[in-house]
């Protein structure tokens, strides 16, 4: 009996890593054997990076925080202290978005965190 390849499943299997491949740069786009090893490196990358941007956004947050929190006379740390110490559940991300958009908010919340700390060292 001849052996049976199923060309069908394969060839729409290489060009679905072809497709993938769409893009990259010379033989990783044009070959299948290269083009599947890139596409796989891509994927592990692309898994990675979901992850990594979750951090860069926090760190951006914090950036931003920090800035307006000396602003109205607190370091970064001592206003998320301050804050924790009047029980302020906000996220960081609130509290980046109200420091860029709502400065008169942020001061708000900043001053309850100053007495906060006031009253946590008395």
């Amino acid at each position: 009996m001849p052996r049976a390849t199923n060309s069908v499943a394969s060839r729409s299997r290489r060009k679905r890593v072809l497709l993938r491949a769409k893009g990259f740069r010379g033989f990783r786009s044009k070959l299948y054997r290269y083009a599947k090893d890139a596409v796989f490196k891509a994927r592990q990358y692309e898994y990675r990076d979901r992850k990594k941007k979750k951090g860069q956004f926090r760190r951006l947050w914090i950036q931003r925080i920090s800035a307006a929190s000396r602003i109205n006379g607190l370091t970064y740390s001592r206003f998320i202290e301050g804050l924790k110490a009047a029980n302020v559940e906000v996220d960081r991300k609130i509290l980046a978005d109200l420091a860029v958009h709502d400065a008169e908010t942020f001061a708000a919340i900043a001053e309850g965190a100053k007495e906060a700390l006031e009253q946590k060292t008395a």
